[in-house]
C-alpha cells in the first residue's frame, strides 16, 4: 500500500465529510484495545467503505486495511478502493497478507462479515442468522473469526517455537516474511464489533443520481439504487452512528486440547496446511462468528423510525388514527424498558413533542414517507395500513426504495427487549393507552423533579420542596382544564393563589415547574428554551387527554412560554399572558447577550476567573425567587422572547394579555406591541393599576383572577 496515496485519501474523504451533511457521531472509542485488531462491521451503504477506515486510522494511529469484493476493484472507483486500503477477496495469499500484518501490528483490518451489503436488513431467518445478497440468502462469513485465530495460533506457536525448536520458529519467520519477533510475541489479537446506523433512511431523486442519468445512462439498477439513497443521505444529510462494541480476545478459543496439540506439535506445519485440529478450529470460529454476529446487532443505535416502523408493523389492526398512533409512539419512545438499548441522542430528551405539536417532525416525516411508499394510505381522519408491505418478499436492488419503512423495521428485529415491548404497546387496547400516558406525563414531572432537586440543592439557597414542585388540581368535572406557568426565576408557588382561585372554580389546574426552577441558580444556568417547552408541553399533554378543553395561563415569562405553545398547537382553547416579557424595562438585561458571549469565550481560553456567570440580585418575593441571576439563563430567555414575537400570528386561540401600568421590569409598551401582533380574532387587553410586577400575589391579586376567571368561563 502507498502510504502517502492512504494519507492523501484519508484528507480527501475528511474534506467531503466536512462539505456533506454527514454528521457522523463516534461512540465507544473507549472500547478499542491495544494490539491487533480486525474490526468486524455490518454493511448497509458503500459510504462505510470509505468513511470508517478514515476515522477508525484517527482512533488507533494504525494504517487500516479493509476486504472488498472484486467487482468494485474496476476504475477510478477500484483506483480510490486501493487507496484507501482495501483489497480484493480474490487477492492470492489474501489470508496470509493478512494473518502477517496482525502478527507484526503493522495494519488493522475491517472485515464485513455479512459480505455484502445487506439492503433489506433481515438478519434472522428460523432464529439464526442468515443475510440477503444478490445470490439469496446465507450465514454471515466466518473469515474474520478464522483470520483472528490463525493469527493466534501462529502467535502462540511462535512464542513456543522459540525456545525449544528455533530453526522452525525462524523458517516461519521467514514465511511470513517477519523481521522483528519481540512484537509478535507480546502482541493479542482483538475482534471489535462495530455497528454503523443512518438516520434517516430516505431514497430520492438528488444531485448526484440526477447526473449519473445524464453522463453514465443506462445505468444498472443497482448503482441506480445506490445513488438515490446513499447520494440522499450525503447531499440531504444524515446522522451516522458509529459504535465500538467491546472487544472480543480470540486467544482464549485455543485452550482446547485438540488445538493446543498442534499449536505445541514440533512437526513442520506450513500456512495451508490440513490441521488434525481443523473440526475443533471451526467449531470455535462458528462460536467466534455468533459472538461478535451477536455484538454487531446489539449496538443499533435505535431511532424514532425503528419504533414507528416496529410499532406499525405490529398493530394488529389495519385501521388506525394518527392520534392513537402518537400515543403508542410516545409510550414507545418514553419507555424504561428501553434504557439499556443503545439510543439515537434524539430519543435521550424529552418525548412530549409526539403528542403535541411534533416540532421536531418525527411523526410527519415518518407518515410522509409511509404515505409515499403505499405502506399506509389516508382514509378520512384515520389511515388503513397495508400489511403486505411487511411480509412479501423485498427486491433486493429495490428495497431501499421501495419499501424503506419495511427496511427500518428489519433493522432492530434481532434487539429482543426493544421487540417485546413493541407487541406490548401494538396490542394494548386504547383506553389503557390512554391511561398510561396520562399517568406517565405526571410521573415525568414528578421525577424530573425530584432529581434535578437532589442534583442541584445548594444549603442556605434551595427553597424547601413544596414551593418548587409541580402539582395537579383535579376539577369537578372534565369540561376545562388549565395549564399554569409561573415566571422566571420563581416557583409554582408563585402561582398557586390563583390556582387555588380557578380550582374552587370546578377547573382542572396543572401548575407547571419549569426545568431549572425551584431548585437553585446553577441549574437555571443550564436551561434552554426547549427544556422551557418540554415542560409545559407536557402538563398541556396530561390535561388534554383529562379535559375536553384546555387554557394555557401563565405570568411573566411564563405568559411568554403560553403564548409559544398556543402558537404551536391548534387545539388551545385559549391563552392567558399575565405581564409577558417582550420588552424588560431593567436596564442591565441588555448586557445578558453581551455578557454571555464573554462567559463563553473566557471558557474557550480556560481563563474562569475572567467569567462573570451570576449576578445577586433582590426579588420581589424573596421566599420564592432565586437572589442569583444566571447570566446564561436570562440570555436564553430573551432570546425564546425575540424568537416568540414571530409566532405571535399564528395564535388563533382567544388571548387576554393583562398588564401592569407600574410594572418595574415589564415595560407596557411591549405587552401592548404583543397584544397587538396576536393572530386570534378574539382577543383582550387588561390594564391593571399596580406599581408591581408580581400582580398575583398581594393586595389587587383578586381582581386579575376574577378578569382570568372570566375569560375562562366565556370559553
Amino acid at each position: 500500500m502507498n502510504r502517502h496515496a492512504y494519507l492523501a485519501t484519508g484528507h480527501a474523504i475528511a474534506l467531503m465529510e466536512a462539505l456533506s451533511k454527514v454528521n457522523v457521531n463516534i461512540h465507544g472509542r473507549e472500547h478499542i484495545p491495544d494490539g491487533s485488531l480486525i474490526f468486524v462491521v455490518n454493511h448497509f451503504t458503500r459510504i462505510e467503505t470509505f468513511l470508517l477506515p478514515y476515522h477508525i486510522y484517527h482512533l488507533t494511529k494504525r494504517p487500516v486495511w479493509s476486504l472488498a469484493h472484486p467487482d468494485m476493484f474496476s476504475g477510478a472507483f477500484g483506483q480510490l478502493l486501493e487507496a484507501v486500503g482495501a483489497v480484493s477477496t480474490r487477492s492470492p495469499d489474501r489470508d496470509r497478507v493478512i494473518v502477517k500484518s496482525l502478527l507484526t501490528g503493522e495494519a488493522n483490518w475491517i472485515i464485513f462479515p455479512e459480505g455484502c451489503m445487506v439492503k433489506d436488513k433481515v438478519f434472522v431467518e428460523h432464529a439464526r442468522y442468515a443475510v440477503s445478497c444478490a445470490g439469496g440468502r446465507r450465514p454471515p462469513h466466518t473469515g474474520a473469526a478464522t483470520l483472528a485465530l490463525r493469527t493466534e495460533f501462529y502467535r502462540r506457536r511462535l512464542r513456543r517455537l522459540a525456545d525449544e525448536l528455533p530453526a522452525e520458529a525462524e523458517r516461519l519467520q521467514q514465511l511470513f516474511g517477519i523481521d522483528d519477533l519481540t512484537p509478535v510475541l507480546s502482541g493479542k489479537t482483538y475482534l471489535v464489533p462495530v455497528n454503523i446506523t443512518y438516520y434517516p433512511l430516505r431514497a430520492k431523486e438528488n444531485a448526484l443520481s440526477r447526473l449519473a442519468d445524464v453522463f453514465l445512462a443506462p445505468l444498472a439498477q443497482r448503482y441506480h439504487e445506490e445513488l438515490l439513497t446513499e447520494g440522499a443521505m450525503i447531499l440531504n444529510g444524515v446522522d451516522i452512528d458509529i459504535r465500538f462494541g467491546l472487544p472480543i480476545e480470540s486467544g482464549s478459543c485455543l485452550d482446547c486440547g485438540p488445538i493446543e496439540q498442534d499449536i505445541f506439535s514440533p512437526k513442520q506445519i506450513d500456512f495451508d496446511d490440513r490441521l488434525p485440529s481443523r473440526q475443533a478450529m471451526r467449531r470455535e470460529t462458528f462460536r467466534l462468528m455468533q459472538r461478535y454476529m451477536n455484538a454487531i446487532y446489539e449496538h443499533t443505535t435505535v431511532n424514532h423510525d425503528h419504533l414507528f416502523a416496529s410499532l406499525l408493523r405490529n398493530l394488529p389492526f389495519r385501521r388506525f388514527t394518527e392520534v392513537d398512533f402518537r400515543r403508542r409512539a410516545f409510550l414507545l419512545a418514553s419507555s424504561e424498558a428501553l434504557s439499556g438499548l443503545y439510543r439515537h441522542q434524539s430519543l435521550e430528551s424529552g418525548q412530549v413533542s409526539l403528542l403535541t405539536d411534533d416540532r421536531h417532525h418525527k411523526i410527519r416525516a415518518f407518515f410522509s414517507l409511509a404515505l409515499d411508499t403505499g405502506v399506509i394510505r389516508q382514509d378520512g381522519a384515520g389511515f388503513i395500513k397495508d400489511q403486505a408491505k411487511f411480509s412479501s418478499a423485498f427486491d433486493f436492488n429495490r428495497a431501499r426504495i421501495d419499501n424503506p419503512i419495511g427496511v427500518i423495521a428489519n433493522e432492530v428485529l434481532p434487539l429482543k427487549v426493544l421487540q417485546r415491548e413493541v407487541l406490548l404497546t401494538a396490542w394494548m387496547p386504547a383506553l389503557i393507552i390512554d391511561t398510561l400516558v396520562y399517568k406517565r406525563l405526571l410521573r415525568q414531572a414528578d421525577q424530573e423533579f425530584e432529581k434535578d432537586y437532589s442534583t442541584f440543592f445548594r444549603t442556605g439557597e434551595t427553597k424547601e420542596r413544596d414551593i418548587g414542585r409541580p402539582y395537579l388540581i383535579r376539577g369537578r368535572s372534565r369540561k376545562m382544564g388549565v395549564v399554569l406557568v409561573h415566571g422566571f426565576l420563581a416557583a409554582p408557588l408563585e402561582v398557586a393563589e390563583l390556582a387555588d382561585y380557578l380550582g374552587k372554580q370546578g377547573l382542572w389546574v396543572a401548575v407547571v415547574r419549569l426545568k431549572g426552577h425551584g431548585t437553585s441558580p446553577d441549574d437555571l444556568a443550564l436551561r434552554s428554551g426547549d427544556d422551557w417547552r418540554e415542560s409545559v408541553d407536557r402538563a398541556f399533554a396530561a390535561l388534554s387527554m383529562a379535559c375536553k378543553k384546555v387554557v394555557l395561563a401563565g405570568f411573566s415569562f411564563g405568559g411568554g412560554l403560553a403564548l409559544d405553545c398556543a402558537a404551536r398547537n391548534r387545539n388551545v382553547a385559549g391563552v392567558v399572558a399575565v405581564c409577558p416579557p417582550l420588552r424588560l424595562q431593567d436596564f442591565s438585561s441588555r448586557f445578558a447577550p453581551s455578557l454571555d458571549i464573554w462567559n463563553k469565550l473566557m471558557s474557550a481560553v480556560h481563563y474562569q476567573k475572567g467569567k462573570r456567570e451570576f449576578v445577586e440580585i433582590a426579588p420581589e418575593h424573596p421566599d420564592i425567587n432565586y437572589h442569583r441571576l444566571p447570566v446564561a439563563g436570562l440570555a436564553a430567555m430573551e432570546q425564546f422572547m425575540s424568537e416568540l414575537e414571530m409566532q405571535l400570528p399564528k395564535i388563533k386561540a382567544p388571548a387576554l394579555i393583562i398588564q401592569s401600568q407600574g410594572d418595574p421590569v415589564v415595560d407596557p409598551e411591549g405587552s401592548q406591541l404583543l397584544y397587538e401582533l396576536l393572530g386570534s380574532p378574539q382577543k383582550e387587553y387588561r390594564l391593571f393599576d399596580f406599581e408591581r410586577h408580581g400582580i398575583l400575589l398581594g393586595d389587587g391579586a383578586d381582581k386579575v383572577f376574577a378578569a382570568i376567571g372570566k375569560f375562562i368561563e366565556k370559553i
